[in-house]
């Protein structure tokens, strides 16, 4: 620690009084601040540095686990979701932990039956797990019912969220208005909530309406009140004084290093706000400096290539607009920018709340964030002026179903009637509590992956997440060489980068000598090229006599850290035409993704509007059909492939 930070933590309160009600926080680092920050890709490695000394602050609790970590661990960072709880349990012994689970959804994107619910809380709450922050992105609390059971089961704190939205610029509306949050919270009472957290995804909160919000919820029940807030908006500090101020038993913030942009509140300025009042919250500021130290020098460098440094703005007032919380819209952002069409994210802003509307007015948290996100990115990109909704992803399907439960106003009959014309389970919504529909998923997981999983934790990884969880899991166990995902970056390699770097600013990178650089033909290849670790993206254009063959385009691999800069990507040749393709018409990828799983077999008679793949993108996935009738010739790649967009995925003759 510097002596300018030491002499200023000794000076800051030499006679401090215990505070009558102190201020109860929630750290939420180690999950939501990098998930909002850098795509939930914060290692396991990189929270032990500083754990013991996180455990000595005198949190109410820690947020370790739960929303995008489960998904994010196994994809992308070669880690064990259960084994992070494990092994964070060794250093945090005294400070309870928190997880964002996503109700009847999970760590997921869908509804899982009972049986899957129940063994997950179950294996949550054995592996260390103490406190179930639970939230339904619906509000319907009927999807509550199963995993309160296996809490309350556990004896562990159930805590009720209820998603904060807006249909008007504040608090207010005939939608989401005082009265829907006060109804809200006299549902969790009555379910038995141990505490009731406002989730405020995007950062909507104004000042005034918290305080409106917690006076009210206070006057309700005796329940204790957890406020938690983005800070997208730049609201959300002055609205956490403001809910303080109303009583607020607890909040959210982040070390300074996690916190702003995208991500919450920095405890510190709190901290030093409440000194000496009685909300005071009690906590040493040196200990804060101490960790903020550790983390600054060891471990937020390796992640500095992964911020939005696009903006000199941390905030982005444009979210009160079209309330779309930060991770949905990186999403949106890297969704379009993979597609070519990150000029069109101003039409994609206009169609999202006539999405949103149509769909139900639901709140924009995971997964109806991601449903009405990608859908709104099919409407601007695939629809035409005589039709709307032309590609419906399968989760609209199923919203529309009734499968994720009830929307907050009715969906627009028109859209509904289209979404579920030829929907496997019936072209009738249902109105039950989703998972009574559902079958038990659990046994037949455990029959399909066989001798691969060692344990439950296992058989629920691959239950959850079947195509990447199966990739997870073979490479865990030595089946498959390649790890899945990410390369983890070490401070060697940030050296590296930041050397590279100022010697480009320097002018002492060696420049190619100017040459003629011809026109592309429609007949450009990209190739994947691996030298020495390093990777490169190459176009290859023939020259002469050539005939284009049918090969899909390579699936897209991250850079290595050192990498070079890609080569921009040449435009796209028109689909080629079927003599082209092995005497076949081919079935292309209309968007960058992962293939979940074909539908049909080589050699299958199919139609023209047959549905052939299915292919993931956003966390959503989409049915893509048969372009003509015909036999299907070719698949072209397999289940958890990544693919660009125009791949050939099919070939049908």
């Amino acid at each position: 620690m510097s002596d300018q930070v030491k002499m200023t933590a000794m000076n800051y309160a030499p006679d401090r009084p215990k505070a009558e009600n102190p201020l109860k926080i929630q750290d939420l680092s180690l999950r939501d601040g990098h998930q909002s920050l850098f795509a939930t890709r914060g290692r396991t490695e990189d929270m032990l540095p500083v754990a013991e000394q996180m455990d000595e602050v005198g949190y109410w609790a820690i947020e370790t686990w739960g929303g995008a970590t489960f998904d994010t661990m196994h994809r992308y960072l070669q880690e064990d979701p259960w084994e992070r709880l494990r092994v964070l349990k060794k250093y945090i012994k005294k400070t309870p932990f928190s997880m964002l689970l996503r109700a009847q959804n999970l760590v997921g994107y869908r509804n899982y039956a009972d049986d899957l619910a129940t063994a997950f809380v179950e294996r949550a709450a054995e592996n260390g797990m103490d406190v179930f922050r639970t939230f339904d992105a619906l509000n319907d609390y009927r999807n509550f019912e199963t995993v309160v059971k296996g809490i309350k089961k556990a004896g562990k704190h159930f805590q009720g969220c209820i998603c904060y939205t807006m249909t008007e610029p504040r608090l207010g509306g005939d939608v989401y208005n005082l009265d829907y949050y006060i109804q809200k919270a006299k549902a969790l009472d009555d379910m038995g909530a141990d505490s009731i957290c406002i989730k405020d995804m995007a950062g909507l909160i104004a000042p005034y309406d918290a305080y409106n919000l917690v006076k009210a919820l206070k006057a309700q029940t005796k329940t204790p009140i957890h406020l938690h807030s983005h800070y997208t908006s730049g609201m959300a500090s002055m609205s956490m004084l403001k809910a303080v101020e109303a009583g607020v038993d607890i909040i959210d913030t982040c070390l300074s290093p996690y916190a702003l942009r995208t991500s919450h509140p920095a405890i510190e300025p709190i901290v030093m706000a409440l000194l000496g009042t009685n909300r005071d919250t009690g906590f040493d500021i040196r200990q804060l400096a101490a960790i903020n130290e550790i983390l600054e020098r060891e471990v937020m460098p390796k992640y500095k290539h992964l911020l939005d440094t696009s903006k000199m703005s941390v905030i982005d007032i444009n979210v009160l607009l079209h309330q779309t919380p930060g991770g949905m819209l990186s999403n949106l952002v890297n969704q379009l920018r993979e597609m070519d069409a990150l000029d069109r994210i101003d039409e994609v802003f206009k169609e999202l709340p006539r999405v949103r509307k149509d769909l139900g007015q639901v709140p924009l948290v995971t997964p109806t964030s991601q449903i009405v996100g990608i859908q709104t990115v099919n409407n601007v990109l695939f629809d035409t002026p005589d039709e709307r909704y032309k590609m419906i992803t399968a989760q609209v399907k199923d919203l529309c179903f009734g499968l994720y439960g009830k929307t907050a106003t009715p969906i627009d009959p028109d859209v509904q009637k289209k979404a579920l014309k030829g929907y496997p389970r019936g072209e009738n919504p249902i109105t039950a509590r989703p998972a009574e529909i559902l079958e038990p998923e659990l046994d037949k997981a455990k029959k399909e992956i066989g001798d691969l999983a060692k344990d439950l934790d296992d058989v629920i990884t691959y239950a959850l997440f079947p195509t990447t969880g199966k990739k997870f899991l073979e490479w865990k166990y030595g089946k498959i060489k390649d790890a899945p995902g990410d390369k983890p970056v070490s401070l060697d390699d940030v050296k590296n980068m930041d050397a590279l770097i100022a010697k480009a600013k320097a002018g002492k990178v060696m420049e190619l000598p100017d040459k003629e650089i011809p026109e592309k033909s429609e007949n450009v290849r990209t190739f994947n090229v691996f030298v020495d670790g390093e990777y490169f993206s190459v176009d290859v254009d023939p020259t002469g006599d050539y005939q284009p063959v049918a090969i899909a385009p390579a699936a897209p691999r991250a850079a290595a850290p050192a990498a070079k800069p890609a080569a921009a990507p040449a435009a796209k040749p028109a689909a080629a035409p079927a003599a082209a393709v092995e005497g076949g018409t081919p079935l292309t990828a209309p968007m960058p993704g992962m293939l979940i799983k074909y539908l049909v077999e080589v050699g299958a008679t199919v139609k023209a509007g047959d549905p052939v793949v299915v292919l993931e993108a956003m966390k959503m996935e989409n049915n893509l059909a048969a372009p003509c009738d015909g036999t299907v010739k070719a698949l072209t790649c397999g289940a958890g492939d990544s693919v660009a967009k125009d791949a050939v995925l099919a070939v049908i003759g």
